[in-house]
């Protein structure tokens, strides 16, 4: 990172916090009257030439002001920022509000409580449930060509998906391929039954092999549908955010990204191995969908173990000073409560 004397980075932060603060571009004038430093508007305009230059501000065509780029935005929180604590009623509401109970039950409320003292999107990554063991698995025949597949888990949750199968069963085959996968692979995940099943199968007929492979993919994927990924909150907050509802393209992009769910998880992933609060502004996401978001996220714990994330999702002019506590906090709040049930 690029060192700045002094009096440069008392400017840019002078500037960014007002551009957090009005949404509006900053003159030299008023850079003059809110730094606090003793300088000519000639030598404010030099240091804001040469802030530009490097990178940290630009100027907007239809203006004489400047505002903050992304590149200056991370020199801000890395190097500038003041952040401010949590006021004493707000930490007690926080407590209040993440009690101990169902795990689901909390992380939802987190998720709610992220989204409202930010104004903008709180997400929180459940914890990864552990591989989804089958106890049992059964075939019911339902007309030519179509197989009703059973799961039963070691946990007792069942599921069940309908298989389109190439060649029509007979009762008894059904029951016999039931068998053998109960026989052989109960107790099991489904991946470790997919590597087992492609050597083992080869001895049986193809068609029982067919319906096997068929039986594990469904089965695979039916479990992997009914586990909690992430829940988000507040996204319409974000349809009120100037900065972002100005350009609808991007916006209709943003929530697309949303649904998909996956991308983003990736993302929120990358705060379950660092340590403490992470910001991703703009670009560095390597998002498209967030170039105009900053992402807020900090980990949680249950017992020590790291097991998932917290996060607000917003415009990159953001106020990070005020977001970054609400989000770190809320972790710190989640892992107790999550860590102290029963």
């Amino acid at each position: 990172m690029t060192q700045l004397d002094e009096r440069s980075r008392i400017l840019l932060r002078t500037l960014i916090e007002r551009y957090i603060a009005d949404g509006q571009p900053v003159g030299s004038r008023a850079l003059s009257k809110h730094s606090g430093l003793d300088l000519s508007a000639a030598t404010v305009r030099n240091v804001m030439s040469d802030l530009e230059e490097l990178g940290f501000i630009a100027s907007p065509h239809t203006s004489a002001g400047r505002v903050p780029t992304s590149r200056g935005y991370r020199l801000f929180v890395d190097q500038l920022l003041r952040v401010r604590p949590l006021h004493a009623n707000l930490l007690h509401e926080l407590e209040g509000q993440l009690q101990p109970d169902q795990p689901q039950r909390l992380i939802g409320a987190a998720s709610n409580l992220l989204s409202e003292l930010s104004q903008f999107a709180g997400v929180v990554v459940a914890p990864r449930k552990d591989a989804v063991r089958i106890r049992q698995i059964e075939f019911v025949p339902l007309s030519e060509g179509r197989v009703l597949l059973i799961i039963v888990t070691t946990s007792g949750d069942v599921q069940n998906r309908i298989l389109a199968t190439k060649k029509p069963y007979s009762p008894s085959e059904l029951v016999t391929a039931a068998n053998y996968l109960n026989a052989h692979y109960s107790g099991l995940d489904f991946e470790a039954i997919r590597t087992r099943i492609q050597t083992e199968l080869k001895q049986l007929h193809s068609d029982m092999s067919d319906l096997m492979t068929a039986a594990v993919d469904a089965g695979n994927e039916a479990v992997q549908d009914s586990s909690s990924r992430y829940v988000l909150s507040g996204e319409t907050n974000l349809l009120d955010v100037e900065d972002l509802s100005s350009n609808m393209v991007r916006l209709r992009e943003l929530f697309k990204l949303f649904d998909q769910k996956t991308s983003l998880l990736q993302l929120l992933d990358i705060s379950n191995r660092a340590d403490g609060v992470q910001i991703f502004i703009g670009g560095e996401s390597g998002l498209a969908p967030l170039d105009e978001c900053s992402v807020v996220t900090a980990p949680y714990e249950v017992d020590g173990m790291i097991v998932g994330s917290v996060g607000v999702i917003g415009p990159t002019r953001m106020a990070y000073e005020r977001i970054i506590p609400i989000v770190d906090i809320t972790a710190r709040l989640l892992s107790g409560a999550l860590s102290s049930r029963g």
